[in-house]
């Protein structure tokens, strides 16, 4: 019988925009919780029910105890958390379970699991997973982690052990830099994480990042949706995800597949997951992390497979069974997502909030945009940059850089920068085009990608004020022509 009827969305943005169509499609009730300056949100708009929570911007996605007790008001069955925010919080996890609500994700044993950098990578290693040279407890001091760093040989990465997302991460290439890089990595990592554990494991210069998409429901059955190349990074922040890896061995993608499902079921996970691997130059692959929710690219996966991942999590939660088994699963052509910041290249790429004056959105074949941007809509100062993701899908890597191309020049965004300059020349560059990339792509690259994109977004932008000229002075003639 089922049991989610009606789901809170404890997000904001372009997922939980992505969780209503999911619940829409399900005939499920959807739910939205808002903060004061998300008022004008399309999510807002398209939701079933929304509901505000006054205060502090940020505390309104925060406060999980208010977001239960609002879920329960509104006799909601469960709560979705999305990415971000509270998605991989063991204590939301519990709060939930407390109060008989549903929580659409893993068990909050497996959040805490994962969530701890270093017993993670320990217990992946216990099921055979490979990890790379490392300490396998939080470091005591930064002599104790520059012993350890001699010992395993520069260069090394210091990681927060309870973070993610690039945070309270410095890379060491000589003893003399440890204990002011260990330093840093503390206090970003207190800063962020609010605890500063940090270990220490052997830094492989230039890998690819390579991610395997996991479902796994409570009947022990485990599946994968095929494997991402997240490589193209700034700050160890994802820019484009490619599904599947282009120019990766098939026995690298086999094995990557195999040591996954392997590793969760026997783990026994549930739920959708992603595992995050480091590939290096000779394709030995090694264990990064694992993320328990649903992540940012998770559309490029959704395209290749066909399998609606949010609606598969909603099921599962539901205590349905996989529809699918492996075998059944069909992979097709590549996808490429653009992530769509507003940003200003010219200041660093700093966030740059403000209101779109006009937006003209890509379309046709092969083209899908999540997002939650549109002429009007001001981007408030407190959250992520990223207003959407540009999704592109072609049977063939070449035709997926040509449709990628052709719809970056279609999008247009005035009234505040973003980074869609950048993106228009990753895809006319040699080596996107041949797929050659790493995490060192934009340590090679970012320095040749100015003029030409911030020139051509300027044209663009001096081409739709002539138009919006000209369509006025036409309408100015008619109302004439009519008196």
């Amino acid at each position: 019988m089922k049991k989610i009827n009606k789901v809170l969305i404890a997000n904001r943005g372009e997922i939980a925009l992505r969780i209503i169509r999911a619940c829409k499609e399900l005939d499920i009730t959807s739910v939205c919780v808002f903060s004061e300056v998300d008022l004008e949100g399309i999510w807002v708009k398209k939701a079933d029910e929304a509901y505000p929570i006054m205060g502090n911007p940020i505390d309104a996605y925060l406060d999980y105890e208010r977001i239960v007790t609002l879920a329960k008001k509104a006799e909601c069955d469960a709560i979705h958390p999305g990415y971000g925010f509270l998605s991989e919080n063991a204590d939301f996890a519990r709060a939930c379970k407390r109060e008989g609500i549903i929580f659409i994700g893993p068990s909050a044993e497996h959040i805490a699991l994962f969530g701890d950098k270093i017993a993670s990578k320990n217990a992946m290693a216990e099921v055979g997973v490979p990890i790379l040279p490392g300490t396998d407890e939080p470091l005591s001091s930064p002599e104790e982690g520059e012993a350890i760093a001699k010992e395993i040989g520069f260069p090394v990465i210091i990681k927060a052990a309870f973070g993610g997302g690039g945070r309270g991460m410095r890379i060491v290439y000589k003893a003399k830099e440890f204990k002011k890089l260990f330093d840093e990595a503390q206090n970003e990592s207190m800063k962020y994480f609010a605890r500063d554990e940090v270990f220490v494991e052997k830094y492989l210069e230039n890998p690819r990042h390579i991610e395997v998409q996991i479902l796994a429901d409570s009947f022990g059955n485990v599946v994968h949706l095929g494997d991402r190349d997240c490589s193209i990074q700034r700050r160890h922040q994802k820019v484009v995800e490619i599904a599947p890896a282009p120019n990766l061995k098939d026995e690298t993608r086999k094995e990557l597949y195999r040591v996954a499902t392997k590793a969760m079921f026997k783990l026994g996970y549930e739920s959708a997951g992603t595992v995050e691997f480091l590939v290096d130059q000779d394709e030995n692959l090694y264990f990064m992390e694992m993320n328990t929710r649903i992540q940012v690219e998770h559309p490029v996966t959704e395209i290749i497979s066909g399998i609606d991942l949010i609606q598969r999590m909603i099921e599962i939660a539901d205590g349905d069974k996989l529809k699918f088994l492996q075998e059944e699963i069909k992979f097709s052509g590549y996808a490429i997502e653009f992530r769509i910041n507003a940003e200003d290249a010219q200041k660093d790429f700093a966030p740059h909030p403000g209101t779109i004056t006009e937006y003209l959105s890509p379309g046709g074949p092969g083209v899908r945009l999540d997002t939650i941007a549109y002429k009007g809509y001001t981007i408030p100062a407190f959250y992520d940059s990223m207003i959407g993701k540009l999704i592109v899908f072609a049977i063939d890597w070449e035709g997926a850089v040509k449709k990628a191309e052709r719809a970056l020049c279609e999008y247009h965004i005035a009234g505040i920068p973003t980074n869609l300059p950048l993106h228009r020349q990753i895809v006319k560059d040699q080596d996107f085009k041949d797929a050659r990339f790493d995490t060192g792509y934009f340590d090679k690259k970012l320095s040749t990608f100015n003029l030409e994109g911030q020139e051509q977004g300027k044209r663009e932008e001096e081409k739709y004020r002539k138009l919006a000229d000209l369509i006025s002075s036409i309408k100015k003639n008619q109302v004439k022509v009519r008196q």
